[in-house]
């Protein structure tokens, strides 16, 4: 199982093949490679392929997986309706043609469309064009310090709230999974909410001063800026039926998700699927399956799945136990506390995350692993698991140095509007900043809340 790890890290580090293939080629090796092995409750006999195969499909049939496939659905119904555009167009409009003020709109409309749109790439793609059609109608060069910080802007505000919000990202969904599978532990919209968005709301108010001191746009002001954007959202028309219907979904669903473990007692995977049901209902529903499966990223659900699998397969092959006791052997976690067992972890995801072009798969490969340790250093101090687990998962949502730590970064770069060496310019600092308010927050917020013991 630990050769499998590796190859399946090799491969995800070096995108040798794309993640989907990648998925395939894991599930065919767990399959035979495992399927020939003994088996854990019987070793004197061996696993077999079908046994194998049952593991290695096991991650697909996760709680997780049906959420993940439900915010891809969430955001076609964006896409499709037009509603994630109007949004960003309206917020736009009330900022003024600043360029501080549009570059402070562009990181608040990634905190807004962070609580609606439940897919990072899906928020980025959305905002994109319209920046793009800014800059065009202002007839601001492409290559312009303006253009640049713009962009990266969008990525590195979609990163942030990548943290803030629960819902906001798939690796957050594997990391609850694992939660709640070696924990034992659910954590609800509002928990994670109350312990994360305070530090992705002061990260995103010092992505806007740090972004304006590294790179600085060449005016303070955009002349017609209001206009083009007015004129935008002029020509969307009013709010179409589906829209309000989809804003009114969505509300609701927001509400659900706020009030888990408060007024009721549905998961945020169940009140999600509900969603969508409604969402696709003949007469009813804002679209058909046809129109929404085209808009879908398949990969992702096919990525999210076989990394269920894989951290599963690595917990009850015992391969994550003995990775565990040799982390916790080599840093000397033995009697370590809670403050530096997390600044010596984050401080580790931070650097093999610069191999990862993907957080999701980061999170599938270190998750179970990260867990494993914690609980091994648990034997020796007093450590609150789950809230050190959570702390770390913020940690894989970073991906702020290179433009292909993470998918959004690969969007916003595919402009062309900036070049890799500004993208690290900003990212390295933004990264050195965000892992101190993390030990900051470990030492002071998160302690008060009772996340760090």
């Amino acid at each position: 199982m630990l050769a499998i790890l590796v190859f399946s890290v090799v491969i995800w580090m070096f995108e040798t093949v794309s993640y989907p293939v990648s998925a395939a080629i894991i599930i065919s090796l767990m399959a035979f490679l495992l399927g020939t092995a003994p088996n854990m409750m019987n070793p004197d006999k061996v696993l077999g392929t079908s046994g194998a195969l049952k593991m290695a499909m096991s991650g697909f049939s996760s709680p997780a997986l049906a959420l993940v496939g439900a915010a891809l659905f969430i955001s076609a119904a964006m896409m499709k309706t037009g509603l994630d555009k109007r949004l960003a167009l309206f917020i736009l409009s009330k900022i003024g043609a600043k360029t501080k003020n549009v570059l402070a709109g562009v990181i608040l409309v990634g905190f807004i469309l962070s609580f609606f749109v439940p897919s990072t790439t899906a928020r980025v793609s959305c905002m994109v064009p319209i920046v793009m059609g800014i800059i065009a109608a202002f007839g601001v060069p492409l290559k312009s310090r303006f253009s640049a910080v713009m962009m990266i802007a969008i990525a590195q505000a979609d990163s942030i709230w990548n943290v803030g919000i629960k819902t906001a990202a798939a690796q957050n969904m594997i990391a609850l999974e694992f939660i709640e599978k070696q924990l034992g532990t659910t954590v609800s919209w509002l928990d994670w909410f109350i312990t994360a968005a305070p530090f992705a709301a002061i990260m995103s108010v010092i992505l806007y001063f740090l972004l304006l001191k590294l790179v600085p746009p060449e005016m303070d002001e955009i002349e017609g800026g209001q206009e083009t954007v007015a004129r935008e959202l002029k020509a969307l028309g009013p709010m179409t039926l589906s829209e309000k219907k989809l804003l009114g979904i969505s509300l609701l669903l927001l509400f659900l998700w706020s009030t888990e473990k408060i007024l009721h007692s549905f998961d945020t995977s169940s009140t999600t699927m509900a969603a969508i049901t409604a969402m696709m209902l003949p007469g009813i529903g804002i679209m058909t399956w046809k129109e929404a499966q085209a808009k879908i990223g398949w990969g992702t659900l096919v990525l999210f799945g076989v990394g269920i699998s894989l951290g599963s397969a690595v917990l009850s092959t015992k391969a994550a136990t003995w990775i565990a006791h040799m982390i916790v052997n080599v840093f000397g976690l033995y009697h370590t506390s809670a403050f530096m067992i997390i600044a010596i972890l984050a401080m580790f995801l931070i650097v093999i995350h610069l191999g990862f072009a993907s957080a999701t798969a980061l999170a599938a490969a270190m998750i179970p692993i990260i867990i494993s340790v914690l609980q091994g250093a648990a034997e020796y101090s007093h450590l609150n698991v789950v809230g050190m687990t959570l702390i770390l998962q913020y940690v894989i949502c970073f991906g702020f140095i290179l433009p292909v730590n993470a998918p959004q970064n690969m969007v916003a770069f595919g402009t062309e509007t900036f070049e890799a060496k500004t993208f690290i310019k900003t990212g390295i600092p933004l990264t050195v900043i965000a892992y101190s308010l993390i030990m900051l927050m470990a030492a002071t917020y998160w302690k008060w809340l009772g996340i760090i013991i």
